[in-house]
């Protein structure tokens, strides 16, 4: 069953203030209580000024009603309560309340978190790079969105099922493993020259020789043609030669994911050539349905809800006329295949904005086949385009796309600079270590700071400083925190004394964190990770406001242990906020 954890100050408030209003008046029952954080109060409700005209009572009038009840229901637990402006309420909690709120949050071993998607299948597709052609920059924003969410729902308690959609059926392939088969002296396996990597590298420079060859050589490209029916047709040596040629870019891929640090696993690949044998059922349930139909030999569905720019119906090819299948096939037998048989109750695509068309036809086909129906939710969760720091498209300078590998390299470098600067006895060792978190780190915090429907520049020299809104600033402040609780020398923390008094800082430390479970709610209801990443940066910011006004380990007891619970509870947020979003929180910096 669902757990709901510790719930939020702010669900209470929103309680405390419904209540009031039925109160008030039975027909409110239901009406948004319009509660959230305020500058001017620990929180803040609206409802007077939204229920005014439905009630037909002047919104300050309605408020002072409000704020009577809750002060007469809610004494203990509020502080105050106040009229402001045409209607606004102001809510202050008591200080008992805010810091028994800390203790239960650090006494969790989930911080206060629940498991509200506790028995849901969510199934995320995502990286999905192509075989034998090396992953390119193109591959980062899928890869890391996609991880963070996997790793979002995970924790709220979903069963989650990663799938990483290999690109690795086609015609291309007929054609490299007929080059492979005329040039036997060339290497390019893993064994053979420098790395994973590097065999796929040569891989992909082997399939361009392979197309050059089939353009300008026509025997070449009848040959290639007949392997691609053999692969097709399950032919013994071709397909071990195709399986050589996937095992060795499986390997470059774990290669990526693990100086990544992301959740795939080679149990995760699923590529298109597992759905061929669910392609011909696929296409025959679809023309049963009568979703599907012919089309001068082929089969399409036309679309009852997007037209294209002639004013005709959108067209998903479903087959070819020359009885092929393309990825409009694959997909359609995949979202069949994760329904029926993975049971999964939301779905979840990780791919560029360009698909958006795509996608959109491939669930309102599944949707009009009746696989897709119910409380089966689908997204297409879509992302912008990385640009170098000018501002335009990401290439290298000779204009070619950049390199997964070499775009990491270049983010771990800037970061060992600056670490440097900042560490200069660190030992060469610890600083590579440091070095290459903190720059995965800056590349992941980069990406998931960014509202991932919006393009943005990859930068690394701004991504690594340790000043601004950036990774290294995250990872620095968990590591400061956690040298102040070295300092402290406690390795347990004391009780929480309730009955201490608040000041500022630690108020609003203490109800930024809080706020932890409320804003993974929101990332999983929008999909949307840059709001974590936004939180932790408003956290951190938070403690570094408390730290500099809150003396911890000289202030006295039972303050000094108060503040002490504040900075346990800050580092655990920190550090467990940061592992959603893939990012290493290291002990130093």
């Amino acid at each position: 069953m669902p757990s709901t954890g510790v719930v939020p100050l702010l669900g209470h408030v929103r309680t405390a203030v419904s209540e009031a209003m039925v109160r008030v008046r039975p027909d409110f029952a239901g009406a948004d209580p319009v509660v959230r954080r305020s500058e001017r109060a620990d929180f803040q409700s609206n409802a007077a000024l939204a229920l005014a005209k439905k009630s037909r009572t002047a919104p300050a009038e309605l408020a002072a009603a409000i704020a009577a009840e809750l002060a007469h229901a809610d004494g203990s637990a509020l502080a105050a309560v106040e009229r402001s402006g045409p209607g606004f309420l102001n809510i202050e909690l008591a200080d008992h309340t805010i810091w028994e709120q800390v203790a239960a949050r650090l006494a969790d071993d989930r911080l206060g978190v629940g498991a509200p998607e506790t028995g849901r299948r969510v199934v995320i597709d995502y990286s999905a790079p192509n075989v034998a052609k090396e992953m390119h920059v193109g591959h980062l924003r899928t890869t890391i969105i996609g991880d963070s969410l996997a790793r979002v729902f995970g924790f709220r308690g979903a069963d989650v099922v990663r799938v990483n959609h290999l690109g690795d059926w086609g015609t291309q392939f007929g054609m490299l493993i007929q080059y492979l088969d005329e040039h036997p002296e060339l290497r390019w396996h893993t064994a053979d020259i420098e790395s994973a990597t590097s065999a796929v590298s040569a891989l992909d420079a082997l399939y361009k020789a392979a197309r050059a060859r089939f353009d300008a050589d026509p025997g070449f490209a009848d040959r290639a043609r007949t392997r691609v029916v053999a692969l097709q047709r399950g032919d013994t040596d071709t397909v071990a030669r195709w399986r050589d040629i996937v095992a060795e870019s499986e390997k470059a891929f774990g290669a990526i994911y693990a100086r990544l640090g992301v959740l795939l696993t080679p149990d995760d690949y699923v590529g298109e050539s597992f759905y061929n044998e669910m392609l011909a059922d696929t296409v025959a349930e679809l023309v049963d349905k009568g979703v599907a139909v012919d089309s001068a030999g082929a089969v399409v569905v036309h679309s009852e809800q997007v037209t294209g720019p002639d004013g005709e119906p959108a067209v998903l090819m479903v087959r070819k006329s020359d009885g092929g299948y393309g990825y409009d096939s694959t997909d359609l037998a995949a979202i069949r295949y994760r329904i029926t048989a993975l049971r999964a109750d939301r779905l979840l695509y990780v791919t560029d904005s360009r698909q958006s068309l795509h996608f959109r036809l491939v669930f309102e086909a599944a949707g009009r086949a009746g696989w897709l129906t119910g409380p089966i939710e689908v997204d297409h969760v879509s992302y912008g385009t990385i640009l170098g720091p000018d501002g335009k498209p990401f290439k290298t300078r000779a204009g070619g796309t950049v390199r997964l590998m070499d775009l990491l390299d270049d983010a771990v470098a800037g970061a060992r600079q600056v670490v440097a600067e900042k560490n200069p006895d660190l030992p060469a060792a610890e600083l590579d270590s440091i070095a290459e978190q903190a720059g995965i780190g800056a590349v992941k915090y980069a990406d998931l700071s960014t509202s991932r429907v919006k393009d943005y520049s990859f930068d690394p020299v701004r991504m690594t400083a340790f000043n601004g809104n950036t990774g290294v600033y995250l990872q620095y402040a968990h590591a400061r925190i956690r040298s102040i609780l070295r300092r402290a020398g406690e390795s347990t923390v004391a009780p929480v004394e309730s009955a201490v008094p608040l000041v500022a800082a630690e108020r609003e430390l203490a109800l930024t964190l809080d706020g932890y479970s409320t804003v993974l709610d929101e990332v999983a209801a929008t999909l949307e990770p840059h709001r974590l990443a936004g939180y932790l940066y408003d956290l951190a910011r938070a403690f570094t406001a408390f730290y500099d006004a809150c003396p911890v380990l000289s202030a006295p007891e039972p303050v000094r242990g108060n503040r002490i619970a504040l900075c346990h509870l800050t580092a655990r947020t920190l550090a467990h906020g940061l592992d959603l979003l893939g990012i290493a929180a290291p002990e130093r910096l």
